[in-house]
């Protein structure tokens, strides 16, 4: 059973999406919110294994919410997907850059949701390579990092950098296994080793730190 925590600030959204999870068998809706503190909060007291974290609300928003969960590292640290209007809104390059797992827009149709949600709870990026890589060209030079010390690439092997280097550019793991001439295991596990060196927990995160520590230039790729 995936155990989902959704959070929004309008009760009819809210509501219809809980109501909407609740058809799965598979899934079961633990906890509302209306407000990122709330979702902080019940993150906390009831660890779902996905947030459904919208990203306008009132007082906190879901960037910072998100932000302060994911930092409050736990055996079981969920998995957030963040809800929003628009697919190039301005805010989703930082929720990826805190650790967001992807993004949904509000418009998806139910079946998209159910399995946006089944995608994040498995590990998987819900955002596909191709939009990933669109959103960030978009955002990322003109969008300013927040102020924290950028991840040491030294304590990466130069397999891991150039695994990490491909997964910026919108590759599959499919696609880096055939570039490189290795396995798909062999992919993970050089890119879990990277991502756990450089302290990331979502594929979305490592994309963005590719940008960000220069391997890739935004637009010049």
């Amino acid at each position: 059973m995936i155990n989902v925590l959704v959070v929004d600030d309008q009760p009819l959204v809210r509501g219809g999406l809980a109501a909407l999870i609740r058809t799965s068998p598979e899934l079961d809706v633990v906890g509302e919110a209306a407000t990122g503190d709330e979702a902080v909060a019940l993150a906390a007291s009831l660890r779902p294994d996905v947030v459904l974290m919208d990203i306008r609300m009132p007082g906190m928003d879901g960037i910072t919410a998100t932000e302060r969960i994911l930092a409050a590292a736990t055996p079981r640290t969920p998995r957030v997907l963040i809800l929003t209007t628009y697919d190039l809104d301005e805010y989703v390059y930082t929720a990826l850059s805190v650790g967001a797992s992807g993004f949904l827009l509000k418009d998806a149709s139910p079946e998209q949701v159910l399995a946006a949600i089944h995608a994040v709870a498995t590990g998987d990026m819900l955002i596909a390579p191709t939009i990933t890589r669109r959103l960030i060209e978009e955002f990322a030079d003109r969008t300013k990092p927040r102020q924290k010390s950028q991840p040491d690439l030294d304590a990466l092997t130069a397999r891991e950098i150039e695994v990490l280097r491909l997964v910026g550019t919108g590759k599959s793991n499919t696609e880096i296994a055939t570039h490189l001439s290795v396995s798909n295991g062999t992919v993970k596990t050089h890119l879990y080793r990277a991502m756990n060196k450089l302290g990331l927990c979502s594929r979305a995160q490592a994309v963005v730190i590719a940008y960000e520590s220069g391997l890739i230039t935004p637009r010049g790729t």
